[in-house]
């Protein structure tokens, strides 16, 4: 009876594991299997790029506003019906993106898509102490990036053969059986919300004000301007404005969206800081990469796809172990070693590249990126681990809304330091050795920031396992 029992246990945990798991992977391919469909959906709706790109924009605009609110939504709803809900939205308007009939129809699905991403990326998370043991929740958390980076490595490749083979909506129509099979899994495995309804304590002001200045500075961010215009410097100002009177609503609210209280818990702030800056870094090399291999290696299209694909498949390759050895070494020591790992990277990818060539490139990416994974898994461990019930999903929020704020500032922060570095606007057209002079400027910039976040660590990391 016992060992019936067991099996059984372990079969609902695989079956949890696997629906999470699948829910995360589908929230990254969504963003990386779009990106390769922009010039086909430009040439079917004889659209400019600057319209087309708001199918990529409106899925990262709508999966990062809203991140912080849904979690805490699903703390006060129940995470599992809110995350069957996201699942829902997220595989109808993959439906909705495949037959939409023109460019404005696609983009509002896009960012219905991005909202049901949202609740995907908080709420899987938040899941991870509630499916295994505490001293497991390292091993799912390389997991559960191992499966973030292998929808980021499968994106680009898919989407093109989709693409090629059965035109642009089969690019979206893909994420319909695999959102549907991740439905299944969560609602046949995960256990029962056990909260009470609790609609009247959401801090609806709150939620709204965050949204707004998320909204602000994500646009600011992603306008494809590398110098700060009128528009821009209002956009950055609104954002700080409602940053400070969400601040104030918090304080003053009955029951805040992030209670002050918790941003206090030791290494809390901490975490979340040295979480942008990781992820500002790892945006450089999506970024600045492709412009190295092709103006400075002279590689073809072909060899560039082949090179960046490296580092999301060591990624996937390091997950599983780098979050094994959090369980095993503990999550402080192991989220230093990840940052050392990743600030030689940083300065392999500076100096290396320039030494050695595309083999210095390849050797530093190599280092780069399991020292991130290491760094993932051991955050994301020492941030979940302990915190009550009620206040998972808002966390798991933050802790991926911490992670998005840095990818959006790296495509901007870091594509103008090296457009600067390169001494052109027109990086396109620029020389080979302007191009290695920006690849060296940027990376010894991001080894700095890695390095700042390595400081953060040792002394947020080590207070919190204390």
């Amino acid at each position: 009876m016992a060992d019936a029992q067991t099996l059984t246990v372990k079969r609902h945990t695989a079956g949890a594991l696997a629906g999470l798991s699948l829910s995360l992977l589908l929230s990254s391919l969504g963003t990386s299997i779009a990106n390769v469909a922009l010039p086909t959906l430009a040439e079917a709706f004889s659209a400019p790029f600057r319209e087309v790109q708001w199918v990529v924009l409106a899925y990262l605009l709508a999966s990062t506003v809203l991140i912080v609110g849904i979690g805490g939504l699903g703390d006060i709803l129940g995470r599992r019906r809110l995350l069957l809900a996201g699942l829902a939205l997220f595989t109808a308007a993959s439906a909705l993106c495949g037959l939409a009939p023109s460019l404005p129809f696609l983009v509002a699905a896009r960012a219905a898509q991005g909202l049901g991403a949202a609740a995907m990326m908080a709420l899987a998370m938040a899941f991870a102490s509630e499916t295994v043991p505490r001293e497991r929740i390292g091993s799912v958390m390389g997991l559960f990036g191992t499966m973030s980076a292998v929808g980021t490595a499968l994106g680009p490749s898919l989407g093109g053969l989709l693409i090629a083979g059965f035109g642009w909506p089969a690019a979206f129509l893909v994420a319909v059986p695999f959102g549907l099979a991740a439905f299944a899994l969560v609602h046949r495995f995960l256990p029962m919300d056990s909260t009470a309804t609790k609609a009247g304590r959401f801090d609806l002001p709150g939620a709204g004000l965050l949204a707004a200045s998320l909204t602000a500075y994500a646009l600011a961010m992603t306008s494809g301007q590398e110098t700060l215009d009128p528009q821009n410097a209002a956009l950055l100002a609104a954002a700080a404005i409602g940053g400070v009177l969400f601040v104030i609503r918090q304080r003053k609210a009955a029951f805040p969206l992030i209670r002050p209280a918790a941003l206090r818990r030791h290494g809390f702030r901490a975490s979340l800081a040295a979480n942008v800056l990781v992820a500002t870094v790892m945006m450089a090399t999506l970024v600045v990469g492709p412009f190295y291999l092709a103006r400075a290696v002279g590689l073809g299209p072909a060899g560039v796809g082949l090179v960046m694909a490296i580092g999301p498949f060591v990624s996937m390759a390091s997950g599983v172990i780098a979050g094994r050895m959090v369980d095993r070494l503990g999550a402080a020591p192991m989220a230093l070693a990840g940052l050392a790992a990743m600030t030689a990277g940083a300065m392999g990818l500076s100096l290396l590249s320039a030494l050695f060539g595309l083999a210095g490139y390849i050797a530093a990416i190599v280092v780069l990126t399991p020292g991130y994974q290491l760094f993932q898994a051991a955050n994301n461990a020492a941030v979940m681990t302990g915190v009550p019930a009620d206040r998972r999903g808002v966390t798991s929020g933050l802790l991926n809304l911490s992670r998005n704020l840095g990818l959006i500032t790296g495509a901007s922060l870091m594509g103008a330091i090296f457009a600067l570095a390169a001494g052109t606007k027109d990086t396109t057209v620029a020389s080979a050795a302007a191009v290695a002079a920006g690849m060296q400027a940027t990376f010894a910039v991001a080894a700095v920031l890695v390095l700042a976040a390595l400081v953060l660590a040792a002394l947020g990391l080590r207070r919190n396992a204390a």
